[in-house]
């Protein structure tokens, strides 16, 4: 996850376009947010813990004052949620001082901070961000050199915009599991990491950013692969992690997920009443279900929207409050036969309490169609469940995974549904989430303990 925005332009307030379009990326991330912006020289950060209007008002976006800017919405993957791990960070170097903003999760951070460390550098935050910050900082040599030996030599997912030199830049790892696009305001640069972003500021998508490519923008873009590309984008992202109203390679996620919904209806029929999303996520595959199925589309639960996303709550004692706070069901499932339709099941905490309160409330049958395949492997690449204990689907079977929710039945979408839906070959996406097939080298036992850089004293 996490929220990636970047502006280049002379002639407005990039710090004030910087937060509408981190406003548009909230759902990437919600426990901090920051802007950083350059007038060619000085860099000047804020960043604080909380969701986009919470950290700025207008008093703080008048005091950043620049024609370059970074923004960053924080989903932490790796460090706890505390302030030193907002975003953008600074990195002062022995060569440049950078200010990055990171989307991603490296694997092998653990000897590249060993390696800075021993060379004398401090590390003020206990996230993997600020080791790529501090290798592109610290390298001697002409800004996209410095970017490629990074990118060598860091493992895992890195999508980052940054403030070098005077300069907007950004970059995609080989695989570029995670998205960035280049779009065009005016006569101005703008990055970020969906489309939706672009739209809110009034820009105009020009392209995406390939894996291994880096882009400097200064007057004009200047572009440099630097990493021979091996195309890995995130498949979860057409799932769940991007805004419907987002386009990724080509294609709109909205229309994606209501063919992965219309599909679902056909592998995995019932009889019901009426069919019902989890809002907001698995809206558009219970719109497509219900087109392909005939069986009459319903709110059902009505979602609190002042509630964030429930499962990008840092730990598991918000995540069921959070839950219980979010949902409402409607009347009308009393007496009903009910198809929950959402995108996918993680740890199966929001399913099950969903599905008990919709017995409470009269429902006489519960039939559960997730528009994905059983999650049964951690994600090393940027998503919050980093061992299989954290995966409800991991090491059992689909019927024992529907006692443990409580649902009547409970089917889910096949891998290559969800690649049909998506129009794209299987051989452009990383899947290893739903196949323990994964593109990189990976830590053994495939665990990554989130907080293994803190401080004893947090």
């Amino acid at each position: 996850m996490c929220g990636l925005f970047g502006i280049r332009a002379p002639e407005r307030d990039v710090a004030r376009v910087s937060y509408f379009g981190l406003f548009a990326l909230q759902h990437r991330g919600q426990e901090s947010a920051g802007i950083a912006v350059s007038d060619g020289g000085r860099l000047t950060v804020v960043r604080d813990m909380g969701l986009v209007p919470q950290v700025f008002s207008e008093q703080t976006l008048r005091g950043l004052d620049g024609q370059l800017a970074i923004g960053h919405t924080r989903y932490s993957t790796t460090g706890s949620t505390r302030w030193a791990n907002a975003q953008p960070l600074v990195h002062h170097g022995r060569a440049r001082t950078l200010a990055l903003g990171h989307n991603g999760n490296l694997t092998n951070a653990q000897e590249l901070r060993e390696e800075l460390q021993a060379e004398g550098d401090r590390l003020g935050s206990s996230s993997d961000s600020e080791v790529i910050a501090a290798l592109i900082a610290n390298d001697p040599a002409p800004l996209p050199e410095a970017v490629a030996h990074t990118l060598e030599r860091v493992e895992g997912a890195t999508t980052a915009v940054a403030l070098a030199e005077g300069r907007l830049i950004g970059f995609r790892d080989p695989y570029g599991f995670r998205p960035l696009v280049l779009g065009r305001l005016g006569e101005d640069w703008v990055l970020a990491s969906e489309s939706c972003a672009l739209d809110l500021v009034g820009a105009e998508p020009v392209r995406e950013v390939r894996p291994g490519e880096l882009v400097i923008i200064d007057q004009e873009v200047e572009s440099h692969q630097v990493v021979e590309p091996t195309a890995r984008l995130c498949l979860f992202e057409f799932i769940y992690l991007a805004r419907p109203d987002s386009r990724l390679a080509g294609e709109e996620i909205h229309g994606a997920r209501i063919r992965m919904g219309e599909t679902l209806a056909a592998e995995a029929p019932v009889e019901a009443d009426l069919v019902m999303p989890v809002p907001d996520s698995g809206t558009p595959a219970a719109i497509g279900f219900s087109r392909a199925s005939g069986v009459p589309f319903s709110e059902g639960l009505i979602k609190n929207r002042y509630v964030g996303r429930t499962f990008i709550q840092p730990d598991q004692g918000l995540r069921e409050q959070g839950i219980k706070l979010k949902f409402n069901p409607l009347a009308e499932v009393a007496g009903k036969r009910l198809v929950v339709v959402d995108d996918s099941i993680v740890r199966g905490t929001t399913m099950r309490q969903l599905v008990s309160i919709l017995f409470e409330r009269g429902a006489t049958e519960v039939h559960v169609r997730v528009s994905s395949p059983p999650i049964i492997s951690p994600c090393f690449y940027g998503i919050d469940f980093g061992d299989d204990s954290q995966l409800v689907a991991a090491g059992q079977s689909v019927e024992a995974t529907r006692r443990e929710i409580g649902a009547t039945s409970l089917a889910h979408l096949s891998l290559d549904g969800v690649q049909r839906a998506t129009q794209l070959p299987g051989a452009e996406f990383c899947r290893a989430c739903f196949t323990r097939k994964y593109p990189t080298r990976v830590p053994a036992g495939r665990i990554l303990q989130k907080l293994r850089f803190e401080p004893a004293s947090v």
